[in-house]
């Protein structure tokens, strides 16, 4: 069955940075778009940055320039550098095939 496991959150100052993973399984990765989507306490899922099949990129307004998607297609994971955090920039990261419907269960990442 598909699977998505996010891993790589935590607690980081103000300024520092984290890497996420998501290691997929059980359907054929390269072959959809992904993304990184993120929800904060009392706000809505947004999504963050997204790269698709042939590599290209998007991100959102508030994170460009500080977070880098990109993907290893031979280890069918996903991953989100993300540099010079904020205090907004804490919420509870997902990532997603969602024209597959696949999420996973999130990772919590804290910026103090």
């Amino acid at each position: 069955h598909v699977q998505l496991v996010e891993s790589g959150g935590g607690s980081v100052q103000v300024g520092g940075s984290l890497r996420l993973s998501c290691a997929a399984s059980g359907y054929t990765y390269s072959r959809y778009c992904m993304g990184w989507f993120r929800e904060a306490p009392g706000k809505e899922r947004e999504g963050v940055a997204a790269i698709d099949s042939d590599g290209s990129t998007s991100y959102a307004d508030s994170v460009k320039g500080r977070f880098t998607i990109s993907q290893d297609n031979a280890k069918n994971t996903l991953y989100l550098q993300m540099n010079s955090l904020k205090p907004e920039d804490t919420a509870v990261y997902y990532c997603a095939a969602r024209s597959i419907g696949a999420w996973g269960q999130g990772t919590q990442v804290t910026v103090s």
